[in-house]
């Protein structure tokens, strides 16, 4: 696979996680902490994403 669409794949994948919790957070306030740590997951596979640009 190469590095361009393993790229595109994760950022597809952020946004939908991105957009998947900002929908949450939206409609079920009460969910909002959990979401804090969602939010923290996703900042992690970015961190996932620089190695892979980078390379």
């Amino acid at each position: 696979m190469s590095t361009f669409a393993l790229l595109v794949l994760v950022l597809l994948g952020l946004a939908f996680v991105l957009s998947t919790l900002a929908y949450l957070a939206y409609r079920h306030p009460a969910a909002r902490g959990p979401i804090v740590v969602g939010i923290a997951t996703v900042a992690a596979m970015a961190a996932i994403v620089i190695p892979i640009a980078v390379r």
